[in-house]
């Protein structure tokens, strides 16, 4: 499955680059909607919750009973995950608060899955380097994706994987990453982060892993209409 991404700071929708420089800014969030109406799932994150410096609840919720969501973004308590979930996300995304300084933080993992139960959650693995990232890629967990991902499967649904080391910066994915991910795990998988070409994205399909895009399709570099086609071809085979 391709799912088209949106990302929200300020009330508006932005990509960055690296998780830092803002790239450029999409069109108003039900633009973005409708832009992305052929698509049958849409990633939805809120970028200033995430950072811990306000949020974006309103339009989330309005984007986010409009279509199937999956959305992220400062989900640190059952409390936050029920509030998206009832707000009218399908799924909730679970990134930096699944892990502390020594490891993973199973906890706080272990009351969001019991609350919200594991159907309904996607966990975050964030790769630089070869180690999981966290806090807005600025501080490494000394662990990788695939020596987590087993460990973090009784919690989730699935994981959303970024390769972090080139994310938003249009210059390919690490495809034999996201293989071996898919070898170690028999849950749902997500990539994104650099995915840039037609052939980025049929290589993650084949490998039954999905492929969540932002900056190639904001910048026009891949269509919308070829790529729900692509969606379409996939889904019936």
């Amino acid at each position: 499955m391709i799912i088209p991404c949106i990302d929200l700071m300020d009330g508006k929708v932005v990509q960055l680059v690296q998780g830092r420089e803002k790239a450029l800014e999409g069109d108003s969030p039900e633009v973005m909607l409708e832009k992305f109406a052929a698509f049958p799932e849409l990633q939805i994150i809120d970028l200033d919750a995430a950072l811990g410096r306000g949020e974006n609840q309103a339009i989330v919720e309005r984007l986010a009973g409009r279509c199937r969501a999956r959305v992220g973004g400062g989900v640190r308590t059952p409390g936050r995950a029920r509030k998206l979930l009832d707000g009218g996300a399908h799924r909730v995304i679970v990134g930096t608060s699944a892990f502390t300084q020594t490891g993973i933080n199973h906890e706080l993992l272990r009351s969001i899955a019991q609350d919200v139960t594991p159907q309904r959650v996607l966990i975050a693995l964030d790769s630089k380097g070869g180690r999981i990232t966290v806090k807005g890629w600025t501080e490494s967990v000394n662990l990788t994706a695939e020596e987590a991902i087993n460990e973090l499967s009784p919690y989730c649904s699935g994981f959303l994987c970024t390769y972090v080391d080139k994310e938003g910066m249009l210059q390919g994915t690490d495809l034999d990453w996201f293989r071996r991910l898919r070898g170690a795990t028999g849950h749902e998988i997500t990539a994104a982060g650099g995915i840039t070409t037609y052939a980025d994205v049929e290589a993650l399909l084949e490998m039954n892993v999905h492929a969540a895009l932002g900056m190639a399709i904001y910048t026009g570099r891949l269509d919308l209409a070829r790529l729900a086609a692509m969606n379409e071809k996939a889904a019936s085979t």
